[in-house]
């Protein structure tokens, strides 16, 4: 090998993959057609709870191109799992309406369609209870909170402490439901060859939807191949395996030619996962200078029949801010509404709109700067823990922000600001996010002409993370980045982690790390020789990742904004946004920017726009489409900014670099809505802000 000096990480490169999204050749999930393909489309249950006592598919079967009706009493039997929402069709009970009972297969995906609404279904309906509210009689402790983390945490004696604090505030502020909408809907194309089988699927983690799926048939994970080069996005939804993809491997099964499963908008909003309703009672006790005494979040939330999901949602308070007396817990009451799972910054988005909306409350009743404020409750250790961290930098983030913002000079006064009839405030609200990194495996091979491939069953969910890892590479072959090429998002790969937890790019970039020092080092003894068949090394990182030091690593920003309010209306526009975040060494500015500011918007859209709204008669999601259910366009962003601050940390990976694709949307609500608070002075304790919070 020569040395060439390039140095690609920090580079603004552009995507490695854009010709081929732009030009078509991507292919997604949905668009593998085997041969002999057919169409399958679910059949959803009507009902909230009950049982199914008939299945008319008679008529079905008659239908043209119709060429199976599969229901409880016909599917194959899968093995016995700990997620009984993955059961498909193993049962006639119904745990929530919108569960998938039937599915109809047929040489159309019209055909199918057209079935499947004929299909007659009798139930023996029952009393349903979708109904999340803190005092509810079933509210129970779960064992922990997901993904591993203790229900609940106590330092000191907070209870007391708030008693004889002399400033307290003590709130209970809400989210609603909120569905994740990434823009390609879930698909599966599921094509069964002898005893093995293979996936077309639209997954945040091939290796680890195998790992599930091949169990529940009974095979051995090395029958079982997943394929998803190209992702349409997924904001967490595309983390866990949905019902849908048993359906399609199930359907395929049963009637020997490979299935196509397309989800529709509409019935992702029952069965691939959504972020759970939460209340949260914020308290904190203060002396008359603003430094925290004590601390409580308690957080209540809901999880499906089927499945405990527990959404960590006060987690973010225990590491937040110094406080001697501290208490977080979590409450979860099973309904019958599908299963909660994950979505962009879980836990943190939704426990930092409470928390950082309380500090705003707190930083008026003490008379006191809401930047200011949360200067004086820095911690110097992680006040869970104990534990050093391995940097953090959220005072600069707010000082830096606050300088470009134009912070200086605030008049801290509500409804102050009038231009015609628009009320101006503004606000902020600190950001954080683990910094988490887990076991992955990798393999680089040096071809004969120069070249270097790169293979790992990473994800890329339109992220850029072929880009970055192309980047990792290089610099650590030391070679230009074209000479590069990355693969990703195929089972058949070295293992990868999932993407998801911003822990992607840290997990597999050390991984390829690794694995090309293994090359260079194989290279070497080799002279540099590269045979026709070329040279491989790999690496597997499972050792390195669980004798890492002990640190608490978490990424910082701080969010300002400012927001219009009319007067008369009530209707709220942001006109800008702006973040300053500290997230280690940035790998590509150009796709890091594109993550902030993509995550800043989800913010603004859980702010002001999203809402899922349940229907407590029919046990089920109103707005389960575009038309009905709102996210942020790019007409509702004015003004958006992302900046970062150079940060070396060299406690985290051999990058020095943190995840970023979730800590732009957290703190992004709260910083609004402190700013509808400044511009109205009235304070909105429940998300989203509608036009009726306002005007009273």
């Amino acid at each position: 090998m020569t040395t060439t000096g390039i140095r690609s990480v920090g580079g603004a490169l552009d995507r490695v993959d854009a010709l081929e999204k732009v030009t078509g050749r991507a292919r997604y999930a949905y668009e593998n057609s085997p041969r002999e393909l057919v169409y399958a489309f679910p059949v959803q249950a009507t009902v909230a709870k009950g049982e199914i006592v008939h299945v008319g598919v008679d008529a079905v079967l008659k239908q043209p191109g119709v060429i199976a009706a599969i229901w409880h009493g016909n599917a194959p039997r899968l093995a016995p799992s700990d997620d009984d929402e993955l059961a498909v069709l193993q049962s006639r009970r119904v745990a929530y309406r919108g569960q998938y009972i039937a599915v109809v297969v047929a040489e159309t995906p019209e055909d199918a369609r057209e079935a499947a609404g004929m299909l007659r279904v009798e139930y023996a309906a029952e009393d349903h209870d979708v109904d999340m509210r803190p005092d509810h009689p079933r509210m129970y402790r779960p064992d922990h909170v997901n993904p591993n983390f203790q229900s609940d945490t106590q330092r000191g004696d907070p209870d007391a402490a708030l008693t004889t604090a002399p400033v307290v505030v003590d709130h209970t502020y809400s989210t609603p439901a909120e569905h994740n909408n990434p823009m390609e809907p879930h698909a599966t194309v599921a094509l069964w060859d002898g005893d093995g089988l293979t996936l077309f699927d639209s997954t945040q983690g091939a290796s680890a939807l195998r790992s599930v799926i091949a169990p529940l048939f009974g095979m051995p994970p090395a029958q079982v191949r997943v394929i998803a080069p190209y992702i349409g996005g997924g904001f967490g939804s595309k983390i866990e395996v949905h019902p849908h993809v048993v359906l399609a491997a199930l359907a395929a099964k049963q009637v020997g030619r490979p299935v196509k499963l397309a989800v529709t908008r509409q019935q992702m909003f029952a069965i691939t996962g959504y972020r759970t309703p939460t209340v949260q009672r914020v308290r904190l006790g203060a002396e008359t200078d603003g430094r925290l005494i004590a601390v409580t979040h308690d957080a209540f939330e809901q999880t499906s029949i089927l499945v405990e999901f527990a959404e960590p949602t006060a987690i973010v308070t225990r590491m937040m801010y110094a406080a001697p007396h501290r208490r977080t817990t979590h409450r979860l009451v099973r309904l019958n509404v599908p299963t909660p799972t994950w979505m962009r910054a879980p836990g943190e988005a939704p426990g930092m709109f409470a928390l950082e909306s309380a500090m705003d409350e707190l930083a008026i009743a003490c008379g006191v700067d809401p930047v200011e404020l949360r200067v004086r409750n820095e911690p110097a250790k992680d006040p869970d823990t104990g534990l050093p961290f391995s940097s953090r930098n959220l005072v600069a983030c707010l000082r830096e922000g606050a300088r470009r913002f134009g912070w200086a000079g605030r008049d801290p006064e509500p409804g102050a600001r009038r231009v015609g009839r628009t009320l101006l405030g503004t606000g902020v609200a600190a950001s954080t996010y683990p910094t988490y990194r887990a076991p992955s495996s990798a393999r680089v091979r040096a071809e004969p002409d120069g070249r270097f491939t790169v293979s790992i069953a990473a994800a890329d969910i339109g992220t850029g993370a072929r880009t970055v890892l192309t980047q990792i590479a290089a610099d650590a072959l030391d070679a230009p980045a074209g000479l590069v090429h990355v693969e990703v998002g195929d089972s058949a790969l070295p293992w990868a982690v999932l993407a998801g937890g911003s822990m992607g790019t840290g997990s597999w970039g050390t991984a390829v790390v690794r694995a090309c020092e293994a090359l260079v080092a194989e290279l070497g003894r080799r002279g540099g020789d590269v045979p026709p068949g070329g040279v491989e090394a790999a690496a597997d990182t499972s050792q390195e990742v669980r004798g890492q030091a002990e640190f608490a690593r978490h990424a910082f920003g701080a969010q300002f904004a400012e927001v219009g309010v009319d007067a008369d209306t009530g209707e709220t526009r942001v006109h800008r946004l702006l973040g300053v975040f500290a997230a280690g060494r940035i790998i590509n500015p150009k796709t890091a920017r594109s993550q902030f500011v993509g995550g800043m918007t989800m913010g603004l859209s859980m702010a002001l726009m999203e809402e899922s709204v349940m229907d407590r008669e029919f046990g089920d999601y109103l707005n389960h489409d575009f038309a009905q259910y709102h996210v942020a366009a790019h007409a509702d962003v004015r003004d958006i900014e992302a900046f970062w601050l150079e940060e070396e940390d060299p406690h985290l990976n051999p990058m020095g670099s943190k995840g970023i694709g979730e800590i732009g949307t957290v703190g992004t609500a709260a910083a609004v809505a402190n700013a509808v608070h400044h511009a109205t002075g009235v304070r909105i304790r429940d998300l989203p802000i509608r036009l009726d919070k306002l005007v009273r």
